[in-house]
């Protein structure tokens, strides 16, 4: 049997509280070795992130991969802009709900496929007001109540 290689999922969980998700889909990242190593060790954070379009293709803007400390001189810049890999069809209909006034293009979470492959799960997102932010707020507190609840009977 085959052992299993670690890999990390890595989420955003500041977009879900900042954001409405309104649709997801999965993109293969262009990547370097030592940026692929540096995921593998779970290096990267998604907080600041954010996916625009230049010439037709979609990038991803301040994802921040840590170098890899045995890189030496060929490794990577921790933020630079790194190109998305996508269907033609799904970019089109990304760029046209774009368009839309208050939709924008967030990543949700990194992580390996079963192919091993780096894939980012990025969202249509529209953004929270801040009444909806303390209702999402209430409902987590709820479910954590509910949660010790459960668990003292």
């Amino acid at each position: 049997m085959a052992k299993k290689d670690f890999s990390p999922e890595v989420a955003n969980k500041k977009a879900s509280f900042d954001y409405f998700f309104e649709q997801k889909f999965e993109a293969g990242l262009v990547l370097t070795g030592t940026e692929v190593k540096s995921l593998r060790t779970g290096q990267v954070n998604l907080t600041d992130a954010y996916c625009v379009f230049k010439d037709g293709e979609l990038w991803v803007k301040n994802i921040h991969i840590s170098e890899y400390k045995q890189g030496g001189y060929a490794n990577h810049v921790a933020k630079s802009d790194r190109k998305l890999l996508l269907h033609k069809k799904e970019l089109q209909k990304l760029m046209s709900k774009v368009k839309s006034k208050g939709v924008t293009i967030i990543p949700t979470r990194i992580y390996f496929n079963e192919k091993g492959f780096a894939k980012l799960e990025i969202a249509l997102a529209r953004g929270k007001k801040m009444f909806d932010k303390r209702e999402s707020q209430k409902e987590q507190e709820a479910k954590r109540e509910m949660a010790r609840v459960m668990k003292r009977h």
